[in-house]
């Protein structure tokens, strides 16, 4: 596999990638040229500069993984990416404490002054009065968003003895309970009650200039803003207006609407603290997102699962671990179907039951889905796209959860709509992880899942297990296993073989001609 690193990420992460892949670092490379090259790459590692677009997606016809060494993704078309079927990972956890502990640094600063008074000094004056600041104890200060970072903000700033107020609508109460912050409900009322307001969201179209004029007419006299979020969160234009008539009393802002602005009107303040950019520029956060970025990628280009694939249900490592033997078991139900049935599909119904539950289970309906596809799609079908191309389809999905145990400790149930009729299919696992088939089209089995298992449906009667077992012995087709379930005796009965090796078309037709077999199909798995 062939990876590209176009921007500058930890020696550690660049070392990890060149034990698996091969790796060319070409920094502040030239977009024409990236265009001309990027079919050669099976994986993209970018910051914040190089943008991964329509146009660029389009020439990478080999891509299969976009790693974003950090928390946003502003530069990366997600849309264009899952339609591709190629996963888009990031590192939000890496830079976690090194962006929360910038945002103290920078509201002190601001707050004392401390930029200023030493550009002072340091000319050659001396002199304090000019550099009178505040304290943080006792003042109210409210956190926009109650994520990762700001969480950590949260618990820093209540360190101070000061008052934290919250807004995040996405959020539960639970966890503003858990971390001692008082919610509100909207952010008119936060702005009213807030000394000091420091933003923690990620960049989208409901959160682009969601502080504006409007919003900081709101605000008290003399408030302060602290941004080490995304640029455009706070209107820079109304920030400036805001600031030329005092009524924001200083602002600490390390990110912008367009970067690289040497030249930004805000600078001309003496009450703002502007920094580059340096939210996660410590030496321990670009070693934790080098590494991060590259395991992931690895992960990707392996056929494994990343933890945070941001097109993907985001998953922690101990819930990827647990999920790993039910995805195989989701994704070897779903290569079922379509090997017995040509009917197209109107809906699919995933229900989950037991322990199984407590996980976020739509990364194994997406493993689901991929079986299901794949067999009938030409184009590339993965976890990424795969509940996309269902869509696109017409293919309804409909998941539901029952906590409750029954007769299995877990058990993932499939039903089928096609036409006027439906397709039933259940598995779970037993012992050490072991998959199991336990129903199919309402007869109740125990398979374990092999790469070729033959489904003969025939009469319930004599004759018929003999019959079947004396051609495969014949014709030198080793049966591992046999499993035959009836609903009604003497009625229909369906006799399930996992087979040693591939079963000949010639030997099929020979097992259907079989007096009382009424089908036989072979599933490749």
């Amino acid at each position: 596999m062939k990876v590209i690193i176009t921007e500058r990420i930890a020696q550690a992460g660049i070392d990890m990638l060149k034990e698996n892949a091969d790796v060319d670092v070409r920094f502040n490379i030239e977009r024409k040229e990236l265009l001309k090259i990027i079919t050669n790459y099976h994986g993209i590692i970018v910051r914040s500069v190089t943008v991964i677009d329509e146009e660029l997606l389009e020439a990478a016809e080999n891509l299969k993984v976009v790693g974003r060494a950090g928390n946003g993704i502003d530069n990366i078309d997600l849309d264009a990416a899952t339609r591709r079927g190629i996963m888009v990972v990031n590192t939000p956890e890496s830079n976690t404490v090194s962006a929360a502990e910038h945002t103290i640094g920078m509201l002190l600063a601001s707050c004392r002054n401390i930029p200023q008074a030493n550009q002072f000094i340091k000319s050659g004056q001396w002199g304090r009065n000019q550099f009178k600041g505040n304290e943080l104890n006792g003042k109210t200060v409210a956190i926009i968003g109650l994520g990762r970072i700001g969480g950590l903000v949260a618990t820093r700033l209540q360190a101070f003895n000061m008052k934290v107020i919250g807004y995040d609508p996405y959020i539960s109460n639970e966890r503003f309970k858990l971390l001692g912050v008082e919610k509100k409900d909207n952010l008119e009322e936060l702005m009213k009650e807030a000394d000091i307001i420091t933003v923690h969201t990620p960049k989208t179209e409901e959160t682009v200039g969601m502080i504006g004029e409007k919003e900081l007419e709101m605000a008290r006299d003399g408030i302060r803003l602290v941004n080490v979020a995304r640029g455009g969160i706070i209107d820079e234009k109304a920030l400036y207006n805001a600031l030329k008539k005092g009524k924001v009393a200083s602002a600490a802002i390390d990110v912008f609407e367009n970067e690289p602005c040497p030249d930004n009107p805000l600078f001309e303040f003496e009450n703002t603290v502007v920094t580059p950019h340096l939210g996660a520029s410590t030496v321990e956060a670009q070693n934790k997102v080098g590494t991060s970025i590259a395991r992931q990628v690895i992960n990707v280009l392996e056929g494994k699962l990343a933890p945070n694939a941001v097109n993907m249900p985001s998953l922690l490592d101990r819930e990827l671990e647990a999920l790993k033997p039910y995805i195989v078991l989701a994704e070897k139900l779903g290569k079922v179907y379509y090997q017995l049935e040509k009917k197209s599909i109107s809906k699919v119904e995933i229900k989950y039951s037991g322990g199984i539950t407590e996980y976020k289970t739509e990364t194994l309906t997406r493993a689901f889905l991929k079986g299901l596809l794949e067999p009938v799609i030409r184009e590339r079908v993965n976890y990424v796209n795969a509940k996309l191309l269902a869509k696109n389809r017409g293919i309804e999905i409909v998941e539901s959860l029952d906590s409750t145990i029954s007769q299995y400790t877990n058990l993932i149930y499939i039903t089928i709509y096609n036409g006027d009729s439906v397709f039933t299919l259940a598995g779970t696992l037993f012992g050490r992880e072991e998959p199991r088939i336990v129903e199919l089209n309402g007869y109740e089995i125990d398979v374990e899942p092999s790469s070729y298992m033959l489904l003969v449906r025939n009469e319930d009667k004599p004759g018929v297990i003999g019959c079947v077992g004396t051609i495969m012995g014949v014709n030198k087709i080793n049966i591992a296993t046999m499993r035959v379930s009836r609903n009604v005796k003497g009625g229909k009965a369906l006799m399930v073989l996992t087979v040693d090796s591939e079963v000949p078309r010639d030997l099929l037709k020979m097992l259907e001609k079989v007096d009382l077999v009424t089908e036989v199909r072979l599933i490749k798995l």
